[in-house]
């Protein structure tokens, strides 16, 4: 596969027809190159992806970001129930299948790690490799925050998860996050070592992005559905072990997610694993962190034939 990294690599924008849903997607690379399926997370959008997606083609890969159910140019169903995890997995299959792929190398962060967790579960021939940002596997990570009802709860992780409380009341949480021109949803990104890594124009391009009707509902519809112990006990994120070559990055800072759940996930993967936790670093990794997560992702996507999925 013939590539130059030093050659700039223009992204371009791409609708798909996935899962009865019109996805709106960022794509760079080569057509006929392996296709890297990157899913973003709470409250960002594909832009997120654009440093992965330009390092990921110039390594030869087919880089895809779409706008997940809900966000941004993507279709906006109606409904809480619309925003179930069954749907979301749904979702990551239709576009694989709409890509023309009969396997990927996923990669998530945040809420689309906890997506791309269970589709690899669910959907281990699709998956060549996986990568995980900043949230660990489900299983580990939903007993620390106290949200699958074992009583296996971690105080610290318990704390850091305070926040959805908020977001699982309707209509308050809505007015809480955009009332002073969204000056609460902004200062999310601020959270972090580097509180300026999200520029202030990113941060309003999100916020004006979750102003549209509906938007900033639909992303809160992903907690108000799937985080609490009757969500977990209708569709198990993750019922099949993990048994493909899996990369977890975290940043030791992260306020939202604590150590004890990341290093539990070792025990979740049965196949190759590798976490790379990285020091002063928050939340936004794709932003704080965005030469060593790109370096990472690539190397982890370029060892996948020579990594056996046990």
């Amino acid at each position: 596969m013939d590539h130059n990294p030093e050659v700039a690599v223009p992204t371009q924008r791409a609708r798909l027809q996935a899962n009865g849903l019109n996805f709106s997607a960022l794509v760079a690379g080569p057509r006929d190159g392996p296709v890297a399926l990157l899913l973003h997370g709470f409250p960002e959008g594909k832009e997120s992806w654009e440093p992965q997606l330009e390092a990921l083609a110039k390594a030869g890969w087919r880089a895809v970001a779409p706008d997940l159910r809900g966000y941004g140019g993507t279709d906006v169903p109606e409904g809480v129930d619309a925003y179930t995890l069954r749907h979301l997995v749904q979702d990551v299959q239709g576009l694989v299948h709409a890509l023309g792929e009969d396997r990927v190398d996923l990669v998530g962060h945040d809420w689309g790690s906890l997506i791309g967790w269970s589709f690899t579960s669910r959907h281990p021939s699709l998956v060549r490799t996986w990568s995980a940002l900043s949230v660990p596997h489900p299983t580990v990570f939903a007993a620390a925050a106290g949200y699958d009802g074992t009583g296996h709860a971690d105080p610290e992780q318990q704390e850091a998860s305070a926040y959805v409380g908020l977001f699982v009341r309707a209509g308050k949480a809505e007015e809480v996050l955009l009332e002073d021109e969204g000056r609460r949803l902004r200062a999310m990104f601020a959270l972090t070592p580097n509180p300026t890594a999200v520029s202030g124009e990113e941060a309003t391009a999100f916020f004006k992005s979750m102003s549209r009707p509906g938007r900033l509902t639909a992303a809160l519809n992903y907690y108000r559905a799937n985080w609490k112990p009757g969500a977990y006990a209708a569709f198990p994120p993750c019922p099949n072990p993990i048994r493909t070559p899996t990369l977890m990055v975290w940043g030791t800072d992260d306020t939202a997610v604590r150590r004890r759940a990341v290093e539990a996930t070792a025990d979740e993967v049965q196949g190759y694993y590798r976490l790379e936790a990285l020091p002063e670093t928050g939340h936004w990794l794709t932003y704080e962190r965005p030469d060593v997560v790109s370096r990472l992702l690539v190397e982890h996507v370029s060892r996948a034939g020579r990594i056996p999925a046990e």
